[in-house]
């Protein structure tokens, strides 16, 4: 048999050859580009994570940023609101103003005159000065006020007589006739009802006294510093000197 080889057999021998040639170089190729790919995978992993905290810091800045253009917004509709409440609350006064005195006149709210001046009739009597000084701080002018009280005289609900003997009937078991007389007086009652009532006081004025200082004092005074201090509270409740000297005695001046 001969060494040498025919065409032929040099022919399938390199096939051969080459059959088993890639079936041993494919896994190694296969193996290379495995490698490479994980190779390039890493490096962008790698530059994924140098290039992320960049990446957090700009969402940061930009959550940071978004939040303080919220606060402003927020702050900024709040000052917006409140120039508007101002706004509207200097509207309403200035609206009010103006329709208070559209007229010239302060436009007063409550009450009418007349339902005052019943209030005050139905607690206790008044005179008519009294009542008309009361109702000068509701009125515009003094004329409103004297109808107002015509019409009350009128219709019985206003009397200075009446509120004469109302004054003296809840003054005299504590005063004398002329702190009595005094407040008639200035309550403008009439001089002929003030004389009337000082003389029907001035008939009962020492039993009043002396019930006054019964309650106050349990004895007569003993000496002249005692006399002078029930002398001083009976004159100034308004009893007549008289009155007291029956009452006290005479003091005794030696």
């Amino acid at each position: 048999m001969s060494w040498k080889s025919t065409p032929a057999s040099a022919d399938r021998l390199r096939a051969k050859l080459d059959d088993e040639f890639e079936t041993v170089a494919k896994p190694q190729g296969l193996r290379r580009t495995s490698d490479a790919r994980r190779e390039k995978e890493a490096a962008a992993a790698e530059d994924a994570s140098a290039s992320a905290p960049d990446v957090w810091q700009r969402s940061s800045e930009t959550r940071n940023a978004a939040t303080r253009g919220s606060a402003r917004g927020r702050g900024t509709a709040r000052n917006d609101a409140r120039a508007g409440v101002e706004a509207g609350s200097e509207t309403g006064s200035d609206a009010n103003e103006g329709a208070a005195t559209s007229d010239g006149k302060a436009e007063r709210k409550g009450p009418s005159l007349k339902m005052r001046a019943v209030g005050y009739l139905s607690r206790r009597e008044h005179a008519r000065e009294e009542l008309a000084r009361k109702l000068a701080a509701y009125a515009d002018d003094a004329d409103e006020v004297e109808a107002v009280l015509d019409a009350l005289e009128k219709e019985g609900w206003l009397s200075t007589e009446r509120f004469a003997q109302s004054l003296v009937h809840r003054r005299a078991s504590r005063q004398g006739t002329a702190r009595i007389v005094q407040e008639l007086r200035q309550h403008g009652v009439d001089d002929n009802q003030v004389a009337e009532l000082r003389d029907q006081l001035r008939a009962t004025e020492y039993d009043r006294a002396l019930e006054v200082w019964k309650k106050r004092f349990d004895a007569k005074p003993a000496d002249r510093a005692a006399y002078a201090k029930q002398a001083r509270f009976l004159a100034s409740r308004g009893f007549a000197h008289d009155v007291i000297r029956r009452i006290l005695g005479d003091s005794d001046e030696d």
